[in-house]
Protein backbone atom coordinates (compact mmCIF):
# COMPACT_ATOMS: atom_id res chain seq x y z
CA UNK A 1 0.00 0.00 0.00
CA UNK A 2 1.40 3.38 -0.99
CA UNK A 3 1.66 6.12 1.62
CA UNK A 4 -0.94 8.84 1.37
CA UNK A 5 1.67 11.21 -0.02
CA UNK A 6 1.89 9.27 -3.28
CA UNK A 7 -1.73 8.33 -3.87
CA UNK A 8 -3.51 10.35 -6.53
CA UNK A 9 -6.99 10.14 -7.99
CA UNK A 10 -7.45 7.76 -10.88
CA UNK A 11 -8.46 8.84 -14.36
CA UNK A 12 -12.09 7.94 -13.63
CA UNK A 13 -12.32 10.20 -10.59
CA UNK A 14 -13.12 13.91 -10.85
CA UNK A 15 -10.46 16.58 -10.58
CA UNK A 16 -9.51 17.36 -6.98
CA UNK A 17 -10.86 20.62 -5.56
CA UNK A 18 -8.39 23.49 -5.39
CA UNK A 19 -8.38 23.36 -1.57
CA UNK A 20 -7.48 19.66 -1.49
CA UNK A 21 -4.94 20.17 -4.28
CA UNK A 22 -3.16 22.90 -2.30
CA UNK A 23 -3.13 20.62 0.75
CA UNK A 24 -1.57 17.86 -1.36
CA UNK A 25 0.99 20.27 -2.79
CA UNK A 26 1.92 21.56 0.67
CA UNK A 27 2.33 17.98 1.96
CA UNK A 28 4.71 17.23 -0.89
CA UNK A 29 6.66 20.46 -0.35
CA UNK A 30 6.92 19.64 3.35
CA UNK A 31 8.13 16.09 2.57
CA UNK A 32 10.69 17.53 0.15
CA UNK A 33 11.96 20.00 2.74
CA UNK A 34 12.35 17.21 5.30
CA UNK A 35 14.39 15.16 2.82
CA UNK A 36 16.60 18.13 1.90
CA UNK A 37 17.09 19.12 5.54
CA UNK A 38 18.09 15.56 6.46
CA UNK A 39 20.69 15.33 3.70
CA UNK A 40 21.91 18.86 4.34
CA UNK A 41 22.51 17.83 7.96
CA UNK A 42 24.49 14.79 6.81
CA UNK A 43 26.61 17.05 4.62
CA UNK A 44 27.24 19.64 7.33
CA UNK A 45 28.32 17.05 9.89
CA UNK A 46 30.32 15.12 7.29
CA UNK A 47 32.28 18.13 6.10
CA UNK A 48 32.90 19.25 9.68
CA UNK A 49 34.18 15.85 10.83
CA UNK A 50 36.04 14.57 7.76
CA UNK A 51 37.38 17.84 6.36
CA UNK A 52 37.75 19.87 9.52
CA UNK A 53 35.71 22.77 8.12
CA UNK A 54 34.15 25.29 10.46
CA UNK A 55 30.40 24.79 10.86
CA UNK A 56 29.54 27.75 8.61
CA UNK A 57 31.92 26.52 5.89
CA UNK A 58 30.42 23.03 6.22
CA UNK A 59 26.95 24.53 5.72
CA UNK A 60 28.14 26.46 2.68
CA UNK A 61 29.77 23.46 1.01
CA UNK A 62 26.91 21.08 1.82
CA UNK A 63 24.34 23.58 0.52
CA UNK A 64 26.24 24.18 -2.69
CA UNK A 65 26.73 20.47 -3.37
CA UNK A 66 23.12 19.58 -2.50
CA UNK A 67 21.75 22.27 -4.80
CA UNK A 68 23.95 21.14 -7.68
CA UNK A 69 26.05 24.30 -7.78
CA UNK A 70 29.32 22.58 -6.89
CA UNK A 71 31.69 22.90 -3.97
CA UNK A 72 33.30 26.08 -2.76
CA UNK A 73 37.00 25.37 -3.21
CA UNK A 74 38.95 26.22 -0.08
CA UNK A 75 41.99 28.46 -0.21
CA UNK A 76 44.86 26.42 -1.75
CA UNK A 77 47.14 27.48 1.12
CA UNK A 78 44.65 25.98 3.57
CA UNK A 79 45.09 22.29 4.35
CA UNK A 80 41.33 21.70 4.25
CA UNK A 81 40.06 18.85 2.08
CA UNK A 82 43.46 17.29 1.45
CA UNK A 83 42.88 14.11 3.44
CA UNK A 84 41.65 10.94 1.76
CA UNK A 85 38.64 10.70 4.09
CA UNK A 86 37.55 14.22 3.15
CA UNK A 87 37.85 13.51 -0.56
CA UNK A 88 35.96 10.22 -0.26
CA UNK A 89 33.19 11.84 1.78
CA UNK A 90 32.92 14.76 -0.65
CA UNK A 91 32.74 12.40 -3.63
CA UNK A 92 30.06 10.17 -2.11
CA UNK A 93 28.08 13.15 -0.82
CA UNK A 94 28.15 14.79 -4.26
CA UNK A 95 26.86 11.64 -5.98
CA UNK A 96 24.11 11.06 -3.42
CA UNK A 97 23.14 14.73 -3.39
CA UNK A 98 22.55 14.77 -7.13
CA UNK A 99 20.05 11.93 -6.86
CA UNK A 100 18.43 13.37 -3.72
CA UNK A 101 17.96 16.81 -5.27
CA UNK A 102 16.38 15.49 -8.47
CA UNK A 103 14.15 13.10 -6.52
CA UNK A 104 13.01 15.88 -4.20
CA UNK A 105 12.15 18.14 -7.13
CA UNK A 106 10.10 15.26 -8.55
CA UNK A 107 8.22 14.87 -5.26
CA UNK A 108 7.43 18.58 -5.16
CA UNK A 109 6.39 18.85 -8.83
CA UNK A 110 4.41 15.57 -8.95
CA UNK A 111 1.05 17.00 -7.77
CA UNK A 112 1.18 19.80 -10.34
CA UNK A 113 2.13 17.45 -13.19
CA UNK A 114 -0.57 14.97 -12.13
CA UNK A 115 -3.22 17.70 -12.04
CA UNK A 116 -2.27 18.96 -15.51
CA UNK A 117 -2.34 15.46 -17.02
CA UNK A 118 -5.54 14.57 -15.18
CA UNK A 119 -7.25 17.71 -16.51
CA UNK A 120 -6.15 16.90 -20.08
CA UNK A 121 -7.47 13.37 -19.69
CA UNK A 122 -10.83 14.63 -18.42
CA UNK A 123 -11.06 17.09 -21.32
CA UNK A 124 -10.29 14.27 -23.78
CA UNK A 125 -13.08 12.16 -22.27
CA UNK A 126 -15.52 15.09 -22.51
CA UNK A 127 -14.60 15.62 -26.17
CA UNK A 128 -15.00 11.89 -26.91
CA UNK A 129 -18.40 11.85 -25.20
CA UNK A 130 -19.65 14.78 -27.28
CA UNK A 131 -18.61 13.13 -30.56
CA UNK A 132 -20.57 9.91 -29.97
Amino acid sequence: MLPRLFRYESKRQPLLSIHLFINRLMRNVFAGMIILTFFLGIGIVGYHITCGFYWIDSLLNASMILSGMGPIVPDPCDNACTSASCKIFASIYALVSGVVFITTIGIIVAPVAHRVFHRFHLEDEDDAGKES
